[in-house]
């Protein structure tokens, strides 16, 4: 169980945040030396039961698995061969874990804050890499609404140009927005799959809607975030909110169930959905339900909308489903869509949802029209079939008993 440890830290002694951030900097303080402390000793208080499939934990020291903390396994949702981004890694076991599932051809990135969580992972890695037999593994400094800025490479120019008066301030506010455009720590459209494991509440509510949006920025076209984190079923009271201490606790900061997903969408990612929600909770405060939830979303809606006469028809059980776009489809009915949402609706969140209608005549990309996405209609089937489309056939061998399925008709 891990991940809670880099968020809304500064950079000692300056908090090198972009402009509009305003981060309650005693929150920040308590939410660090609490994790800190929690990469020296078990906090038995930063963590809920979890179970890890044992066969990835043999290679894993034990100091990495005591001293990490979290309340899901995002881990079991990575593939074979892709490049992994864990937001939050402390002392790197979701990263190991990930690490032998994306096997050799994978990577696995590490972002955290804590410079104690940090050393445990580092220190572990060549062991790790040894067990396994491949080295696939970076751990990078960083705060995860920020993941285009390297503390690590802002630190060592401090170093060299220390701050000691306002004009400094500013020339080290100018090197770190030098240094995301230059130097990223994690560039655009360069991960498969976003993991993390009970992080993002801890990130303070002005940071939040760039913290999403930065998540979206480093996947991939078509890639995912797979997040486990703690939700609450009501608003957390303001007093609670405002005590640091439950804050780094993973109280005060928790998402309201139906905001968590929200924020996701409002980032511009489709296709969220849970993927497990805690049946007890993991604690009660006044009444207030605090649970871990697991969620998948997806990035690669952008991008213009294409006409190539295709189809797709809901399959149920529902009557009637409304998708991220505001479309309406009832059950059974053919509805035209462009070419990016009939690519879109083949895979991930909407596998097995819909039949896919192709045109008998394929329209060439490069012959395609835009399409109206702003409107939902029923496809014509001439406009699949084609408007002088006049073939009569025999009955298909499906409908024989010896087609060998027993008969379909």
């Amino acid at each position: 169980m891990e991940n809670k440890f880099t968020i809304n830290h500064s950079v000692d002694p300056i908090s090198f945040s972009p402009a509009n951030s305003s981060t309650p900097m005693k929150t920040e303080s308590v939410v660090k030396d609490r994790y800190a402390e929690g990469a020296n000793a078990r906090q038995e208080a930063l963590c809920c039961p979890v179970d890890y499939d044992a066969k990835y934990l043999e290679v894993i020291p034990d100091e990495v698995i005591e001293r990490d903390y979290g309340c899901g396994d995002p881990s079991r949702w990575v593939r074979e061969g892709e490049t992994v981004l864990d937001l939050g890694s402390g002392t790197g076991k979701i990263c190991f874990i990930a690490s032998q599932v994306v096997g050799a051809k994978g990577k696995v990135i590490g972002v955290d804050m804590t410079d104690d969580m940090l050393e445990v992972a580092r220190r572990h890695q060549p062991t790790v890499a040894e067990r396994i037999g491949y080295d696939n593994v970076e751990f990078r400094k960083g705060r995860i609404q920020d993941l285009a800025l390297d503390l690590t490479a802002l630190e060592e120019r401090l170093r060299e140009n220390p701050v000691s008066d306002a004009n400094g301030y500013l020339a080290a506010e100018e090197l770190a927005a030098e240094l995301r455009i230059k130097k990223p720590l994690v560039e655009s459209d360069s991960v498969d799959i976003v993991v993390s494991n009970c992080v993002l509440n801890l990130v303070s509510k002005e940071n939040r809607r760039q913290m999403f949006e930065e998540i979206h920025r480093v996947l991939k076209r078509g890639g995912r975030a797979v997040i486990s984190d703690i939700v609450c079923d009501e608003d957390v009271p303001q007093e609670l909110q405002d005590d640091a201490e439950l804050w780094s606790g993973c109280i005060s900061g928790a998402f309201r169930e139906d905001e968590f997903l929200q924020a996701f969408e409002d980032a511009g990612f489709y296709g969220v959905r849970i993927l497990k929600l805690d049946d007890e909770p993991w604690q009660t405060v006044k009444g207030i339900e605090f649970r871990s939830m697991t969620i998948e979303a997806y990035k690669g809606k952008e991008g213009i909308c294409l006409e190539r006469n295709q189809a797709v028809i809901y399959k149920g059980p529902f009557k009637k489903v409304l998708d991220d776009d505001g479309h309406a489809m009832e059950r059974g009915k053919r509805y035209a869509v462009c070419d990016k949402f009939f690519n879109i609706y083949q895979s991930g969140a909407y596998e097995d949802m819909f039949e896919f209608v192709e045109p008998n005549t394929e329209v060439p990309l490069e012959e395609a029209e835009l399409f109206d996405c702003s409107v939902t209609r029923i496809r014509d089937p001439r406009e699949t079939k084609g408007q002088d489309y006049d073939a009569t056939t025999e009955a298909s061998d499906c409908c024989s008993p010896d087609s060998g399925d027993g008969g379909c008709c």
